[in-house]
């Protein structure tokens, strides 16, 4: 939403081994080193510039909406007295165990100077693994953001602002514990998951509460509140370490059902860890596709460092429990109309951390999770699929059928925003169109986090059944030429349609929005489902933002709900 390498690693040693045993030798050789490229900063408790360089690096991505720059700043393990602004494009890593191993005095914060407190615009950009004990803002850590932003593993010892004077509208909280109050604000909407807190406060239109023990009180639509007691099936974004010989390993935590709360309560969270020796180290302007998918056949895991990948294919994940894992918002981008991604129907995948962006020639869809007619079971291991970002337009013209289309079953999204730009380069109804945000064709399919704004169709469509929804957020299309040229026998398309076939599916706190800024559009139905007894939507909310006069939504769900035709919430 918007107001206004393949380079192997080569390790050489020579030993003269003597009377020591190959073990023991082994064991007192350093890790070598790992050259994650130069768009990863690494800063240790005894780095003498770590502020400058920090503080350099946010002048530089602070008002970067759109550019090509990517960076992950990795803290290792210790006691840090740091201001970290975290700008766009930035991913603030603790590398230690535990969240607590890492320990940052100061702030790590997320603010909206550049746009004098509206923070509407503040994507891309996240905090993961460490702790903050905040000194500055009164002693609260700002984190006043929207869309494509996460908070994972983060332990705030005091409190949580979401907003920074002006509005803020949207973001995704995980697998954190905060000590004082989380202080909504003017943040519009909010999806907290497996999460503490000691009190929250405030909520305007649409905050879902997925596993948390102390949500607020409050029912809707008296409170734009949604509480669901636990989080049924999830298994928590990879992280990366580092251990005390200083060699780097990825955690992948175990698959929970039923979960409340951290997966950290005792400090470290359960999981088994691969080392990094698993894993293809991928570097942006080094690496093409036939690399990537040459070490994906050979049996590797891919972590891809910070930058921009120019595609010329998909990247094929055939091997069940591949991990892909992005680093500082490591960004696909298709060139010759293909996906970005292509999962076969397989166990256990996990594609985590990446902006998929659409090129210039139409992709059917950015990232494909199974092809179609996928008909394998995977209830017992599901491919998860954590801060998944997508878009077309905004850095330049891009465009693509469907962002995202899952024909696999089983499968479980963990936050993502799919998003036809309203603003930036390469912007228009003709210029970067996109039919759907998300195409659901596989049974059992779960999203937790759902962000899906502008497409020109049904910005999400679901085929198949089982399917449960957590948190839905979209703004319809600003720019829809006429009434008549919205298709649909100018009814306009729903936001969140299901299926007219489907007999099973639940949601949870839905909110969509209009600006409809070219024409007096008005939408027939925010969401469209069938009226069966096994189709439970919950909580949904619509409004109009702005637009042209006489535009607005004449219906929240099939025919039913009160016109939103102004400012006002309409609530079903």
């Amino acid at each position: 939403m918007s107001f206004f390498q393949w380079v192997p690693m080569i390790a050489s040693l020579t030993m003269a081994l003597g009377s020591t045993t190959v073990a023991e030798a082994a064991s007192a050789v350093p890790a070598p080193a790992v050259d994650f490229g130069p768009n990863v900063i690494l800063i240790d408790p005894t780095t003498p510039d770590a502020q400058a360089r920090l503080d350099a690096l946010f002048a530089q991505q602070e008002r970067a909406q759109f550019d090509d720059r990517r960076y992950a700043v990795m803290l290792k393990p210790g006691r840090y007295d740091l201001d970290i602004k975290v700008g766009f494009y930035t991913q603030i890593l603790g590398i230690g165990r535990s969240p607590d191993d890492v320990s940052v005095t100061g702030a790590v914060r997320c603010k909206a100077d550049w746009m004098n407190g509206n923070a509407t615009c503040n994507f891309w950009r996240a905090v993961e693994n460490l702790s903050v004990t905040p000194t500055l803002d009164h002693g609260t850590d700002v984190w006043a953001v929207s869309q494509a932003t996460a908070l994972r593993r983060v332990h705030v010892r005091g409190n949580l602002a979401l907003w920074d004077r002006g509005w803020s509208s949207g973001g995704y909280m995980a697998d954190c514990r905060i000590d004082g109050a989380v202080v909504s604000g003017s943040q519009q909407q909010w999806f907290s998951r497996n999460s503490n807190w000691r009190r929250w406060q405030g909520g305007v239109y649409n905050m879902v509460f997925l596993g948390a023990p102390n949500a607020p009180a409050g029912e809707w639509p008296a409170k734009p509140f949604t509480t669901i007691d636990a989080t049924p099936l999830i298994r928590e974004k990879p992280y990366l370490t580092l251990g005390s010989d200083d060699s780097y390993a990825i955690v992948l935590p175990p698959l929970g059902r039923d979960t409340r709360g951290t997966t950290w309560p005792n400090e470290k969270t359960p999981g088994r860890s691969l080392p990094l020796s698993a894993f293809y180290v991928a570097h942006a302007g080094r690496d093409d596709a036939a690399h990537l998918n040459a070490a994906l056949a050979a049996g590797q895991n891919l972590l891809l460092t910070p930058g921009v990948y120019e595609l010329s294919e998909a990247l094929r994940v055939e091997r069940p429990g591949t991990v892909v894992l992005g680093l500082g918002y490591a960004t696909l981008r298709p060139t010759r109309g293909t996906a970005a991604v292509a999962i076969a129907d397989v166990d256990g995948v996990t594609l985590a951390g990446l902006l998929l962006d659409a090129g210039e020639i139409e992709s059917p869809e950015l990232l494909q999770v199974g092809p179609p007619g996928s008909r394998a079971s995977h209830a017992a291991d599901p491919t998860i699929l954590s801060d998944i970002y997508a878009r077309a337009g905004g850095a330049a013209a891009g465009r693509c059928r469907a962002f995202v289309t899952i024909n696999s079953k089983d499968v479980v999204g963990d936050h993502f925003w799919l998003w036809r730009a309203d603003h930036g380069k390469g912007v228009g109804w003709d210029v970067n169109p996109v039919a759907n945000g998300l195409v659901v064709n596989g049974d059992d399919v779960t999203n937790y986090g759902l962000f899906v704004e502008h497409t020109r169709e049904y910005q999400t469509l679901w085929n198949a059944n089982g399917g449960r929804v957590y948190f839905y957020q979209s703004e319809f299309p600003y720019d829809p030429p006429s009434q008549a040229e919205w298709g649909n026998d100018g009814r306009g398309y729903a936001s969140y349609k299901v299926a007219d076939g489907v007999t099973s599916h639940s949601a949870s706190g839905l909110g969509m929005y209009a600006v409809f800024t070219h024409a007096p559009v008005v939408l027939q139905n925010a969401v469209e489902a069938p009226d069966v007894p096994g189709v439970r939507l919950r909580n949904m909310v619509t409004t109009r933002f702005a637009g042209q006069p006489g535009s607005g939504v004449a219906h929240v769900v099939n025919g039913r709900g009160d016109a939103a035709m102004d400012a006002k919430p309409v609530r079903q």
